[in-house]
């Protein structure tokens, strides 16, 4: 037993540095298998049960001073997750978060002390502008997490894309980034800024960040 949580914390360590070396060259990172395919739709599935129970609420924009909903900015509606009142598979969410926010800081000094996330529906036809993931009067946070968890099959014409703004060498670049099932985005929060495209078929993810003091 005891070999078998050294390979599964040797394999982690592996993906935790590629995530590291990422950031550091190019500020994002694109990670295929941070969860496993079981963990996703067990969280597809518990955002789709609290969407039943119609616990959802616009999503707006800014931060808790300074909010306001304006559809023309954005379209998709949320539910924030509260770790001390997690079901079984956000409880396994969190214990990946935390394992992830602890090999940071030891490792990269990074000083991550609080996060937050929430689930995140885009229904048909919404989308969200280019934007940068942190406000005037909050810098606090540093690294921006999505989880995608549509479903098996999902096609690139559904739409959805998220779309990164990056400086290479003074030239403006997108990256374009389809949220296939499973697949986990990490951006430096402070510094890339982004958009999602107009979804065609509705899309579902986990979004949060990673903050300092």
């Amino acid at each position: 037993m005891n070999q078998l949580f050294e390979e599964i914390e040797f394999v982690e360590n592996l993906q935790y540095e590629q995530i590291i070396e990422d950031v550091i060259s190019k500020k994002y990172s694109i990670v295929e298998d941070f969860f496993s395919a079981e963990e996703v739709l067990a969280l597809r599935a518990s955002l789709l049960e609290k969407h039943e129970e119609d616990r959802f609420k616009k999503a707006a924009i800014g931060n808790y001073t300074n909010e306001i909903i304006l559809k023309s900015v954005r379209g998709d509606i949320i539910l924030w997750i509260d770790e001390l009142k997690s079901n079984t598979a956000e409880a396994l969410f969190f214990k990946k978060i935390n394992s992830l926010v602890s090999y940071l800081n030891k490792t990269c000094f990074l000083g991550i002390l609080h996060k937050e996330f929430h689930y995140a529906l885009y229904p048909t036809g919404t989308f969200y502008k280019r934007h940068i993931d942190t406000f005037q009067n909050d810098d606090r946070r540093k690294l921006s997490f999505v989880c995608y968890l549509n479903e098996d099959g999902w096609l690139p014409e559904n739409g959805g894309e998220l779309v990164l703004y990056l400086d290479e060498n003074g030239q403006e670049v997108e990256k374009v980034i389809y949220p296939f099932p499973g697949r986990v985005v990490i951006f430096e929060s402070q510094i890339i800024e982004h958009e999602v495209k107009p979804v065609n078929t509705e899309r579902l993810s986990i979004t949060g960040w990673l903050k300092t003091r």
